[in-house]
């Protein structure tokens, strides 16, 4: 284990070490982070998901009992496959000004930053306790960080204010976009594609269902943001994935189409889901029956990712931006723990040190001058709760 003091850059040379592809178990990243803060005298909570694979660790420095500060992040990471890397993604990399591996901006940096403050932490004699949370299956729906989130309250202390360490340029975001994701799936029948009048072509129809998403898309677009706040200015709709057909020579019995919503907070999909329903089931499905009875169209939901809702004045907002040195806040578009939290009744907003312009790519990196801002940040944060 490691001994004494250490420093932001060594412990983020450990967390990048582990693959934790969210393919992959966390266990053992969580297993050195629980060992970390053992050394320190800092119990945490293990929450393991329902296969015992993986695990999020919530630990309390400072007073029990009582809510206090969350810092949260997750430790899963996005995969390096088929990526053009020019160094090893699971080894910490110095060059220049910055450091490079997989997970050292979204977000083991601020994770490595947390775990590093926490011997200052220790030695403050904090009044107002400061939590940390350390999550999963970030990258795959925010989904992992749920069973955590349920007990605080209950077997947990709700915490007065959580700040998600997302890669925000250490700028205060007290907003952000829903996500939300379904597979549509057509089912046809196959036939000869010499005789296509005996079968059912399910990548026609789902063609016209991709062509009906793209005029939603487009309304969305013209709707606007009407708060002036986001970028892109509004609604966003994708169709990611199309997967269908079989051979050459054989008219597809099915389709399946992969598409996603980013919705503005306040935007109820549920409206945009029923209409394309009502178009899927009166347009296209007729034209698939009349060759073929047994035809269907479903749409499955694969998952939803909350808003994070603006809360002017809320201590999260206050406090954030009294560490950061700011005036203002701002928005983003992508999707993070943060809603969770907030739905939980717990004020949230996001900073964290790194640029989102470098997560998921090849040789992603992180600048020394952001770990050093966040580092401040958190000084500033143990003064306040000292």
């Amino acid at each position: 284990m490691l001994a004494g003091r250490t420093t932001t850059e060594e412990l983020l040379a450990y967390l990048v070490a582990f693959d934790t592809t969210s393919r992959n178990s966390n266990l053992d990243l969580i297993g050195f982070v629980r060992d970390y803060l053992d050394a320190y005298g800092v119990a945490s909570v293990i929450v393991p998901d329902e296969t015992g694979r993986k695990a999020s660790l919530f630990a309390t420095i400072g007073p029990s009992g009582i809510g206090g500060i969350c810092l949260s992040g997750h430790s899963d990471v996005v995969p390096v496959d088929g990526q053009p890397w020019t160094t090893d993604p699971f080894a910490l990399t110095p060059r220049d000004d910055r450091v490079y591996g997989r997970g050292s901006c979204d977000m083991k940096g601020f994770v490595a930053t947390c775990l590093a403050m926490v011997p200052e932490m220790a030695a403050a004699k904090l009044t107002t306790p400061i939590h940390l949370l350390v999550s999963y299956d970030e990258e795959v729906g925010c989904t992992g960080v749920v069973p955590a989130v349920r007990k605080l309250g209950v077997d947990l202390p709700l915490p007065r204010a959580c700040i998600v360490g997302e890669p925000t340029s250490m700028r205060v975001v007290d907003a952000h976009k829903s996500g939300m994701a379904y597979v549509t799936t057509v089912t046809g029948r196959e036939a000869h594609s010499s005789m296509p009048q005996l079968g059912a072509n399910a990548i026609f129809a789902a063609a016209e269902l991709v062509a009906e998403l793209d005029r939603y898309r487009e309304e969305l677009i013209a709707a606007g943001d009407p708060s002036g706040r986001f970028d892109p200015p509004s609604t966003t709709l994708q169709v990611t994935v199309i997967d269908g057909g079989t051979a050459g020579n054989i008219v597809p019995r099915q389709c399946a189409l992969r598409w996603n919503l980013r919705g503005l907070p306040g935007f109820d999909e549920n409206v945009l889901l029923a209409r394309f329903a009502r178009f899927a089931d009166s347009v296209v499905l007729p034209k698939l029956k009349a060759t073929a009875p047994e035809a269907t169209i479903t749409t499955d939901f694969i998952y939803k990712v909350p808003p994070l809702a603006p809360q002017t004045g809320s201590e999260a907002e206050l406090l954030a931006m009294r560490l950061a040195g700011q005036n203002r806040t701002y928005t983003v578009s992508y999707g993070t723990e943060g809603g969770h939290f907030q739905a939980q009744g717990v004020p949230t907003v996001i900073c964290g040190p790194g640029s989102i312009d470098q997560a998921h790519k090849p040789d992603e990196y992180i600048e020394l001058a952001q770990l050093r801002a966040c580092e401040h940040f958190l000084r500033g944060l143990i003064a306040e709760c000292a």
